[in-house]
């Protein structure tokens, strides 16, 4: 972003790499969700573009400033009086409310703003567009190239306690996005003794993924081709069948070369991991640009969600997990206004319950996602959340600048 020559600017040790200053809470979760990949603790202030000017006519110009301009009548302006008060050097990325491409093309050609994002913000979105220019300065200041931070995205799905279908929502989510995506998605099951992501799509996985987790030494490009299982062309599975009595010892080594190799092969890793977590699950929820926990229609669940809340916002530097509830609505369970009022608000998800078509679908090795058109059309918002695809733009200049945004 163009700025005065006169502007006062920082020593480079004080100034913080990024700070963000955003309208509404939830733009501030889904940028904290978007960007946890890059970056533990994201600095968000409330306030739009003109709380930025104030403040850095006080405080140092971060490296990179995130700014609001939503219901800013002249929002160019604004961003050139901010431009007044920061470093000649800032990039900056704006967020908006105004859905049109020239605004678009007048902020990113005439005032140097380098990327523009409009709400209501998606982690997809967030991560694959404000996420570049965050690696970039991340691998600077450690010393290393960018490509280090950039690979596939790591989506964690988690239950808050056994039995309330994480793993279901895991396996259906993971085909779901290498069907409507077209990208290559790996499904990765961490449950290493009675994980049933195999069960659930009909193939038996064999002993690999034991081996790569404790022995990282190991882990390469072929021996992960060994231990995929394809499950379509564009969707494997790694998964384990470790005996009940087998002590497996894994390390966050090797879930960390294994995430690696994971990243540099696919668009998309969906890793079903078990609950609570160890110290391998809790390095996949550190590094996740998504991180899924599912809750049941029950008073267990709802004590427990809180507590998984938690658990995951401190692992991931404060980005909040979305929160699915399965079973919505199923005989004699809580209804979804408990739950409602039981949590202190509504869960993010809802996906109702299929008590016939999902243990058939499971009992006979197909996913659930094919048996039940009801389950693909409920499990769909979740997709579009991860994947940030929408099932129809508004008309003109919309299509074009969601075309745009999307490359």
């Amino acid at each position: 972003m163009v700025a005065s020559e006169s502007t006062r600017t920082a020593n480079a040790s004080e100034r913080p790499v990024v700070l963000a200053f955003l309208t509404d809470e939830e733009s501030e979760a889904a940028l904290r969700g978007g960007l946890a990949e890059w970056t533990d603790a994201l600095p968000v202030r409330r306030g739009n573009v003109r709380t930025a000017a104030r403040a850095l006519e006080r405080e140092p110009t971060p490296r990179l400033l995130i700014v609001d301009v939503s219901e800013v009548e002249d929002a160019a302006a604004e961003l050139d009086r901010l431009a007044a008060v920061c470093s000649p050097d800032v990039r900056v990325l704006v967020v908006g409310d105004r859905a049109d491409l020239s605004f678009y093309r007048g902020i990113t050609r005439e005032l140097g703003v380098e990327e523009y994002i409009y709400k209501p913000l998606t982690r997809d979105n967030v991560g694959r567009l404000f996420g570049p220019p965050l690696a970039e300065l991340v691998a600077a200041r450690a010393g290393q190239g960018a490509a280090a931070s950039r690979g596939g995205a790591i989506i964690a799905v988690g239950g808050v306690r056994g039995g309330v279908g994480a793993t279901t929502i895991a396996t259906n989510l993971a085909l779901h996005l290498s069907e409507t995506t077209r990208g290559h998605v790996a499904l990765l099951d961490l449950h290493l003794r009675g994980g049933s992501t195999a069960l659930a799509l009909g193939v038996r996985p064999g002993a690999g993924l034991r081996v790569a987790l404790e022995e990282p030494d190991r882990a390469d490009a072929l021996f992960l081709d060994r231990v995929s299982i394809p499950i379509s062309d564009r969707l494997r599975l790694i998964a384990a069948e470790e005996a009940f009595d087998a002590s497996p010892a894994p390390t966050e080594e090797g879930v960390s070369r294994l995430l690696e190799l994971l990243r540099s092969r696919f668009n998309t890793i969906v890793a079903d991991l078990p609950m609570p977590p160890t110290a391998m699950e809790r390095r996949v929820i550190a590094v996740a640009r998504h991180r899924i926990l599912v809750m049941g229609p029950d008073v267990a669940s709802i004590r427990d969600a809180g507590a998984a809340r938690r658990m995951v916002g401190a692992v991931a530097g404060g980005a909040a997990p979305l929160l699915v509830l399965n079973r919505a609505g199923m005989r004699g369970a809580l209804s979804t206004a408990l739950v409602t009022e039981g949590l202190g608000g509504a869960p993010d998800i809802a996906i109702p319950d299929f008590p016939t078509q999902l243990p058939k679908a499971m009992n006979l090795g197909r996913p659930a996602l094919h048996d039940s058109s009801g389950f693909r059309r409920a499990l769909a918002p979740l997709a579009r959340e991860i994947s940030g695809t929408r099932s129809q733009d508004a008309e003109g200049g919309l299509r074009r600048l969601a075309r745009l945004l999307r490359r």
